[in-house]
């Protein structure tokens, strides 16, 4: 094969990644997140739709969302929570060796929206792609990045959650449009030899649920043509109140798992940062796990859901605010479309 590109030279380009014991373990050195400037409050929604700022609250616990302006992307806000995420690392973008990009809504089907945040951040010594595991996404990416940073495949890491979910919303359709939100979340992970870090991730998924919750249109079996756009099946169409009664299964059954793969129980948890769907899904599980509500990092509320980034942004939140103290352990847990769910639980 000849190469004819002139910046680039495969074989200075690789490098091996130095091997490490079978002690190391992943942990998370740095969070970072980035959302829009615009907000779209319960208000501004009663004058699209026939709804109201009680009714959206009662239902779902959110009071307002953040919304892409015109010339931001997915990989906009991806970016920016990366570099928030390496900065408090202290790691530069050049010691990358992994970017591992959770979404749903990628800038094109390809390249990869990961490739474009690579570029932007000069991280030119990073593999980097996507992962599409809707809401679970994040966790999807933690599980994978972990066992890369184990097997001594990867020393540094990027795993990002990001989604511009405004443009695949029906601001139509009440039932949805209330919903969703945009931004991004991200963390650093890199190998350490102290007990800290992820102590274990958990995924799952169940493909017969499908058509519960998905983007019927663009595809290869609904592609961008006319009628795709007239039927408005670029939209995303979702079946809630069954999507919610496997939400809270589902996530109970991941926490739970979480748990008694290290021997844990729910009060040796400091901080619970579920998905950020519904303030009703968060208190159902809180309450099977028996949680308090001084263990349960919610905020839903500002930011509505923004499938996979809701945790990686929430995360950000809860540790730039100091809630999260060293030697804490947290409770990761999410549920998607596809069907997907998982969780992880991490000792900070």
């Amino acid at each position: 094969m000849r190469f004819t590109c002139n910046n680039w030279n495969p074989i200075k380009s690789w490098r091996p990644v130095k091997k490490v014991g079978l002690m190391v373990h992943a942990k998370i050195t740095g969070t970072g997140s980035a959302v829009p400037d615009k907000v779209l409050t319960n208000n501004d929604i009663e004058k699209l739709v026939d709804t109201s700022d009680e009714w959206i609250i009662t239902r779902t616990g959110i009071k307002q969302r953040h919304i892409a302006a015109e010339g931001e992307y997915t990989s906009t806000f991806a970016t920016r929570a990366a570099e928030n995420a390496l900065q408090m690392a202290g790691v530069k973008p050049d010691e990358l060796d992994l970017i591992v990009l959770a979404t749903v809504t990628p800038d094109f089907p390809f390249p990869a929206t990961a490739c474009l945040v690579q570029n932007n951040l000069r991280a030119s010594k990073a593999a980097a792609f996507d992962i599409s595991a809707a809401c679970s996404g994040f966790l999807y990416g933690l599980a994978m990045v972990e066992k890369f940073i184990r097997t001594g495949a990867a020393r540094k890491a990027l795993v990002i959650g990001a989604e511009v979910l405004s443009r695949i919303v029906d601001w139509t359709d009440r039932n949805t449009c209330c919903l969703f939100g945009d931004g991004a979340g991200a963390v650093v992970v890199e190998a350490s030899e102290d007990e800290k870090g992820i102590l274990s991730t958990h995924i799952h998924s169940d493909g017969s649920y499908w058509d519960l919750l998905y983007q019927p249109g663009t595809g290869n079996r609904n592609p961008a043509v006319r009628k795709t756009l007239d039927e408005k099946l670029i939209y995303i169409n979702m079946q809630g109140n069954e999507v919610f009664k496997l939400a809270v299964r589902a996530m109970e059954e991941a926490a739970l798992e979480a748990l008694a793969a290290n021997n844990l129980s729910g009060s040796d948890i400091n901080i619970f940062i579920p998905h950020q769907a519904n303030r009703r899904i968060i208190d159902a599980i809180g309450k099977r796990l028996g949680l308090n509500g001084e263990q349960v990092f919610v905020n839903l509320e500002r930011y509505g859901n923004t499938s996979s980034a809701s945790i990686p942004l929430a995360l950000d939140e809860a540790n730039r605010s100091g809630k999260i103290k060293d030697d804490d352990i947290i409770l990761f847990d999410a549920f998607g479309g596809g069907l997907t769910w998982s969780s992880a639980l991490v000792r900070w």
